[in-house]
């Protein structure tokens, strides 16, 4: 059984990347899971708040939960073709302090899915993520990538994948990942 943590980092109430993030959560595999996590009540990071106040808490519970998960799925928006900065701010809390990024990301394997209203998906972000990723040493699955396109005709207004195709992508997807996250070698770089 995979045990995986989740975040979106889109903070908008109607996002598309928490819909995917949550259908993703019901495309798992039998025996396996996926924890949603939100990023929402990070501040933005500030070292001297940092050594004011320490490592807030609800930073310090999504680095304890992506610490014991077999791996770390993040739904990435795009941004002006690059990483949304409300998700690297995510990212920049979850490193801090700098000793315990070993111990939080160190060959954790982290896949990226996103989805965007416009025509490329998540392309660019998605590849911005990589060397993010290999500079905290995580282990970025490259087995398969998952980037939905014009958004608003793939999500119902609640949310749900109404596009049958996408629907069996993003099983296919999870699939590969857990598989992935448990151990195997498909997909490392």
């Amino acid at each position: 059984m995979a045990v995986l943590v989740g975040f979106s980092g889109s903070l908008r109430k109607g996002s598309f990347n928490t819909a995917l993030l949550r259908a993703a959560a019901a495309a798992m595999p039998a025996g396996s899971r996926l924890e949603m996590m939100s990023i929402a009540a990070f501040p933005l990071y500030n070292g001297d708040d940092e050594a004011a106040h320490g490592i807030p808490v609800e930073v310090a519970a999504l680095k304890d939960a992506i610490a014991a998960a077999d791996g770390l799925l993040i739904a990435t928006p795009e941004y002006n073709n690059s990483i949304p900065g409300v998700t690297k701010n995510a990212l920049d809390w979850l490193t801090r302090p700098p000793a315990d990024i070993p111990r939080v990301f160190g060959g954790k394997p982290v896949a990226l899915i996103g989805a965007s209203p416009g025509g490329f998906g998540t392309i660019l972000s998605q590849n911005a993520w990589l060397p993010v990723l290999r500079t905290i040493g995580a282990r970025p699955w490259t087995g398969g990538r998952l980037m939905v396109s014009r958004a608003g005709s793939v999500f119902d207004a609640d949310g749900t994948i109404v596009d049958a195709r996408t629907g069996e992508l993003l099983r296919h997807y999870v699939e590969g990942f857990v598989a992935f996250a448990q151990g195997g070698s498909a997909g490392t770089p």
